[in-house]
């Protein structure tokens, strides 16, 4: 069965009843000789209600086993066998699931409902018990057993309960509202005693198994007597039940009188002055203090206005006084002044970072004019560097020495361009954006924002973020960026913002438009050991509890710990491995153990562990591996380029999870060999019957761009020759098919890198020499830099004789 309605006694009295007493006579389905003729009955499990014997009821049918069974049983005249499932949740009920004792009943009438149910009204007429389950399909056939009532032996004790069960009855159908007076008319009108106690099980307001237990009982005085006992139990919840409603009622009732008190209350203090005046006196009086426009002092008054004239006990007036509060919250015209004092500002950026004297000069620049001139529109400063290179920490520097407040805004992750621009007032929770909520919470409009993370900036649903920052980015559009909270344009022109990334790619260019990028390449091996001695250590020996003297690292340690335990262009993995070294000086420390606070080299490899293998270039004294240069996320890094030959049909095989670009420079390396194979000195023979593969190591890790171009061909060359590139050598640039060596980006980083990797030549194209030339010289001592404009001067710089 698909559904088996809960047959209530409502639907029996307003539907049943006047089906049958509008169109069936009763009388002419009394119980004839065929109950006793019919050997098999069709058993009918139904759900969430019991029949008893003299009962008539309505059953809707759902499923088509059911509507077929109660069609032919009407057909066919039969009776069938009513039961109850034992679980009501089951739709597909089995022999065990149904109960075994029922009541046989004859279908007067059968009603079909719009949905495809039908509505069967049948009347129970004995009480039986399963014998034998002859079929289940297309629906149940039983043999059964008919059980009798036993009559009680004291027939007036027996009557007199009865009539108690009656006025229990009567008094439950008056304190219950969902039982219709029909039903009170309907026990008044039952003579039958034995009908009388039927009707009642069928339809009072017991559970299943409570009712099916009254239907297994065979004696109609211990019936009685448990129905008697679970009428009464629920006659006292119902009674508790109205006494909770009139509790309810009355303290509605005290609730409404106290409202209508406070109404009361709230016009007499309006008379003298409070109340919801007051709040309209604060906001003015704030306002009062506020440095504004007109076209703002216009709007305000507008609002204000605006809630004045609504109910204090309205949702609308609290949404209109949290807007005033912030609006009056903002500092509009409210600046803090710049400190013009360029060599002070010098001393707190030397102070606060190491290096990094590009972005140094930038600001010192940008101070100057605005000491010059007084007036100045604040540049959007872009800087772009791997991580731990101090970007994010160098906004506060900024601000320190401009004398500005300081907003730290994190980006990464934002997706709702509603975190940017703010919600409309009208939305329930609204409020501001980020920016204009920076904005308030620094107190000034002319703070310093670090934008951090503006290349991990995602776009949902509900807008593109980055889309949203066009506006606040742009001097000229600034000047009055539009809130959606706000209503009305706020000036941003005086903020100085500074955004943050690791990588450009993902930028929008519009965006990138809008801003100056500033690069900040890593720091050298001595800046390393130079911050790290400045501020990396005091930092952990403070975190640590520790003082100035409880450890020292000197410059051979640090460099230990930099080449053997970290690689990376900034600080902050250096600065991770420092503070393991001072939470073991820490534990020694409260254990009361004594060390050296002297740090060893040893003494750091026990400490965090076995150093890693230095990557060097010695891997390539094999014919066929190049080191090149990579630009990566996080800085410079070196990558080794294989290639072998093998026999075949001069077929190029590529591996190592590498992008188009790569591919294509392979593709051209190798036709370019073919060209010029005289040239270079490989036999034709080689090319057309040597198969070459070309791989790059890591092959987990994608890899795409065109600067490794030169090494590719370099790679090839030493494989077919049979010859060993130099050792310490790197190389980067990109090819033509002609063999000519153009520029690629990146330099600096991957300088670094090759420094860190222990190589003293590279091979750069000559294009890039002014790239090198911005480089400071100490970065690059121990490095040789090689121009080249062709590729044969790569292979005779490269491949040894």
């Amino acid at each position: 069965m698909t559904e088996f309605e809960d047959i209530s006694l409502e639907e029996m009295i307003s539907d049943g009843f006047d089906i049958v007493t509008e169109e069936i006579n009763l009388s002419d389905f009394a119980e004839t000789d065929k109950n006793s003729e019919q050997k098999i009955f069709p058993i009918l499990p139904v759900r969430n209600m019991v029949m008893f014997p003299n009962v008539v009821i309505p059953i809707t049918a759902g499923r088509k086993t059911s509507i077929q069974l109660l069609e032919e049983a009407q057909k066919n005249g039969d009776f069938i066998g009513i039961v109850s499932q034992k679980n009501s949740d089951l739709e597909q009920p089995s022999e065990k699931d149904i109960y075994t004792t029922g009541t046989l009943a004859k279908i007067i009438k059968i009603i079909k409902l719009p949905e495809g149910n039908i509505t069967a009204i049948t009347k129970g007429f004995h009480r039986f018990k399963i014998k034998k389950i002859i079929d289940t399909r297309p629906y149940f056939k039983a043999e059964i057993s008919k059980l009798k009532d036993t009559q009680p032996k004291d027939r007036e004790e027996y009557e007199a309960l009865l009539e108690n069960i009656k006025d229990l009855a009567l008094k439950i159908i008056e304190l219950d509202p969902n039982i219709p007076n029909a039903a009170n008319f309907a026990i008044k009108n039952i003579n039958n005693n034995d009908d009388l106690l039927n009707f009642i099980c069928t339809n009072a307001n017991f559970s299943s198994i409570a009712k099916q237990k009254l239907l297994e009982e065979k004696s109609l005085m211990t019936r009685a007597n448990q129905c008697y006992e679970l009428m009464h139990e629920d006659f006292r919840k119902l009674e508790l039940r109205n006494q909770i409603h009139q509790k309810t009622s009355k303290d509605l009732d005290k609730q409404q009188r106290e409202y209508f008190l406070n109404q009361q209350i709230r016009t007499i203090q309006e008379e003298l002055g409070g109340g919801p005046e007051s709040d309209v006196e604060d906001l003015i009086a704030k306002a009062k203090t506020k440095k504004w426009s007109q076209e703002v002092e216009d709007h305000f008054q507008k609002e204000i206005s605006r809630l004045q004239r609504q109910n204090p006990n309205s949702p609308d007036y609290n949404v209109q006084r949290n807007y005033l509060d912030f609006f009056t919250d903002l500092p509009w015209e409210t600046y803090t002044k710049d400190i013009f004092d360029i060599a002070k500002a010098e001393k707190v950026l030397d102070k606060a970072h190491f290096g990094l004297e590009d972005i140094k000069k930038r600001i010192l620049e940008h101070m100057a004019v605005l000491k010059l001139k007084n007036n100045m529109k604040s540049p959007i400063l872009l800087l772009v560097g791997p991580p731990g290179v101090g970007k994010t920490s160098l906004g506060k520097s900024i601000a320190d020495a401009l004398g500005r407040k300081y907003v730290r805004l994190s980006l990464g992750g934002l997706h709702d361009e509603s975190e940017i621009r703010g919600h409309r007032k009208t939305y329930i929770g609204a409020m501001a954006g980020r920016i204009l909520q920076s904005i308030k919470k620094s107190g000034t409009s002319n703070p310093v924002i670090v934008l951090d993370e503006i290349d991990k900036i995602g776009q949902g649903l509900h807008g593109d973020p980055s889309s949203a920052l066009l506006e606040v980015l742009d001097p000229e559009q600034n000047k009055s960026f539009y809130d959606n909270f706000l209503e009305m344009g706020y000036d941003l022109s005086k903020v100085m913002f500074i955004a943050t990334a690791n990588s450009l790619s993902t930028i929008q260019t519009p965006l990138l438009d809008r801003t100056e990028i500033i690069q900040i390449a890593g720091y050298t091996l001595e800046e390393k050991i130079e911050i790290a001695k400045r501020h990396l250590i005091r930092k952990q020996q403070e975190e640590n509890g520790l003082d100035a003297k409880s450890f020292k690292l000197g410059n051979a340690e640090l460099k230990h710990i930099i080449e053997a335990h970290t690689s990376e262009s900034g600080v902050r993995t250096l600065e991770k491995r420092i503070a393991a070294i001072g939470r073991w000086v820490a534990l020694q420390t409260a254990l009361l153990k004594e060390y050296d606070p002297k740090i060893s080299v040893e003494k750091v490899d026990e400490i965090l562990g076995v150093p890693r293998p230095k990557s060097l270039s010695e891997i390539t004294g094999v014919p066929g591996v190049v080191t090149g240069l990579a630009w990566t996320s996080v800085g410079g890094d070196i990558l080794y380029i294989e290639s072998i030959l093998s026999n075949g049909k001069g077929a190029l095989t590529m591996t190592g999870n590498l992008g188009t670009v790569m591919k294509e420079s392979a593709t051209i390396a190798l036709e370019y060999i073919k060209a010029k194979h005289d040239e270079l000195g490989i036999p034709q023979e080689d090319i057309e019957k040597k198969n070459i593969h070309v791989h790059v190591p890591e092959g987990a890790t994608p890899k795409d761009g065109p600067s490794a171009g030169i090494a590719m061909l370099t790679s090839m060359v030493s494989s077919f020759k049979n010859k060993k590139v130099k050792p310490h050598l790197a190389m980067t640039g990109e090819i033509t098919l002609r063999g000519k060596v153009l520029p690629v980006g990146g330099i600096k980083e991957k300088l670094l890198a090759a420094t860190r990797a222990g190589i003293k030549d590279v091979i750069l194209c000559e294009a890039n020499r002014k790239d090198v030339e911005e480089i400071k010289k100490d970065y690059l001592k121990n490095l040789r830099v090689h121009y080249v404009n062709r590729m044969e001067e790569v292979i005779d710089i490269a491949i040894e004789e």
